[in-house]
């Protein structure tokens, strides 16, 4: 269980195929920290950590992973936001996260606006996700309040906080990002298609 606030940023510093799953190699402020077999979220993807060494840690992530998520288009070089599982008895201040991306979805407008971004992302709905205005969806680990939601696109607003202390600042138009629709809201969704 996560919250949406990502910790800090990790660099891909390697990538080894084994069949159809992929290590990553990430070098961060917090791999020295971990321990193998912790959880941890990758651009908001819950990876297990099976590997530690000089200040980098390693994750698998198999062929269910990779089809339903970004990581596949990680290189060595790339910016990966981190965040640790949630402490039960810390605050929450993002909102609910699994760490299950649900699918990806591609940047449609990046707009910088005074003192704050504008980006909206669409989406395949076909999978039955939906957003609210002002409800919360993850977008690359990220807890972000939704606004102007359409059927199969929204829009976040970023301050330069968040713009400054995660890899969206290098999220452009026609890029891929994972998807975490709010779990209640999907339950809600699903209950309805009953």
């Amino acid at each position: 269980m996560f919250t949406g606030i990502i910790e800090t940023l990790g660099e891909v510093t390697a990538i080894k195929n084994d069949h159809t799953n992929i290590h990553f190699t990430i070098s961060s402020a917090i791999s020295h920290e971990l321990k193998i077999d912790q959880s941890v979220a990758h651009n908001g993807v819950c990876l297990t950590v099976v590997a530690l060494n000089d200040g980098n840690h390693t994750v698998t992530a198999i062929d269910e992973t990779l089809s339903k998520t970004n990581l596949d288009d990680l290189k060595v070089g790339s910016r990966v936001n981190l965040e640790r599982c949630m402490q039960m008895n810390a605050r929450l201040d993002g909102h609910i996260v699994q760490g299950h991306v649900d699918q990806t979805a591609i940047c449609v407008k990046r707009e910088e606006l005074d003192g704050s971004w504008e980006y909206r992302f669409k989406y395949d709905s076909a999978a039955g996700n939906v957003t609210v205005e002002k409800g919360s969806a993850c977008i690359n680990g990220i807890s972000l309040t939704v606004v102007n939601s359409a059927d199969n696109e929204f829009s976040v607003f970023i301050i330069p906080y968040t713009f400054e202390h995660t890899n969206l600042q290098e999220v452009n138009v026609d890029d891929t990002v994972n998807l975490e629709f709010d779990i209640i809201g999907k339950y809600v969704a699903r209950l309805m298609n009953k």
